[in-house]
């Protein structure tokens, strides 16, 4: 293939003036240590073949890729892919670009993904757990040879790595005040699995945001999932077929609350007038269903801003004691918990 045609490299402007890949590379950055003579002929030859530099290529000469590795539990959920658009432009002011991959929530494919951005030479890691992990070690090799890693949402080892979250229990406090203000007493809840941050966080909301409105908590009333559509119908079927079910529930997430949309509905029973429904994160969909689903919305955007901020805090100061950042959220309501 003619030259011009495909990418010229560094290694092919070395090539045709017979000299190393360091000595071009210096020379292209006027280097002292290249002479004038050698440094204009590399220059014009670079010019004549149309040689822009690669990125990548540039980074490994470095030592900085200056790309980021972010791992997400999905790439289809508004909430990662806003996150995911917060984290890059933040990167992108500081001339930096992102690499995504995703663990579809599973602990295999979240090790495998941590490998193979790795190997790629990104500077660092910007993570949200997946649903399985339970075990760190994948991620405790990082923190041991100081390489750049932030936890966002779903976290661990607090205290040891930066974090971004929102404030989980409040915003469940929240959920469980604004049934009662609307007259419901038998608050139901949908949660995640226990060893998740987010599900233990939002279950001390929703307990204490009872207490704060002088309910019983009753055990029957809380529910556990595995973040699945299925098994979140399955969960809501549980509730509803209880003696004295609840006249309200709330999820761990938007895509539980919408699959006990679903149950609810397959059961002839009217949202809110039978059952209210609020659910976490406000995925758009929660202003096209009927009813309009009342959610709590989260500052996805900011958290991803948050997210890379704390990334490059890190690779400027790796001995600083790491961050922990709390969002605020806010409950949007609509007709889905009002009667």
């Amino acid at each position: 293939m003619e030259k011009g045609k495909r990418h010229v490299s560094l290694k092919d402007l070395a090539n045709e003036i017979g000299v190393s890949i360091s000595t071009v590379s210096r020379a292209l950055n006027n280097h002292p240590d290249i002479s004038p003579e050698v440094t204009r002929k590399i220059q014009q030859l670079a010019a004549a073949r149309n040689y822009t530099p690669n990125p990548l290529a540039m980074g490994l000469l470095k030592q900085a890729t200056r790309m980021i590795g972010v791992i997400v539990p999905d790439l289809v959920t508004h909430f990662y892919s806003s996150i995911i658009s917060g984290i890059e432009q933040v990167a992108e002011e500081k001339g930096y670009y992102i690499l995504i991959a995703s663990s579809n929530e599973t602990l295999q494919k979240e090790i495998k993904a941590v490998n193979n951005l790795l190997k790629t030479r990104v500077e660092g890691l910007i993570v949200c757990l997946s649903q399985e992990t339970r075990s760190y070690e994948h991620f405790d090799r990082l923190i041991q040879n100081q390489i750049p890693l932030v936890f966002f949402d779903r976290v661990c080892r607090m205290g040891e790595v930066p974090t971004v979250v929102v404030d989980n229990e409040d915003a469940a406090q929240k959920i469980t005040r604004h049934f009662y203000r609307n007259g419901f007493r038998r608050i139901g809840y949908i949660a995640g699995p226990d060893h998740l941050s987010i599900s233990q966080e939002r279950t001390r909301g929703y307990l204490s945001g009872l207490k704060s409105c002088g309910l019983e908590f009753r055990p029957e009333l809380l529910e556990k999932c595995n973040l699945s559509s299925n098994d979140a119908i399955e969960a809501t079927g549980r509730l509803l077929s209880l003696p004295e079910p609840p006249d309200a529930i709330f999820g761990i997430n938007d895509t539980i609350a919408f699959a006990a949309m679903k149950e609810i509905k397959s059961r002839g029973l009217r949202i809110p007038e039978d059952v209210a429904l609020v659910g976490f994160t406000d995925e758009f969909h929660s202003t096209v269903v009927d009813p309009a689903l009342t959610s709590i919305t989260h500052p996805t955007f900011e958290m991803g801003q948050e997210a890379a901020r704390l990334f490059f805090k890190r690779i400027e100061n790796p001995e600083a004691k790491p961050d922990q950042v709390v969002l605020n959220t806010k409950l949007v309501v609509r007709k889905s918990s009002v009667k």
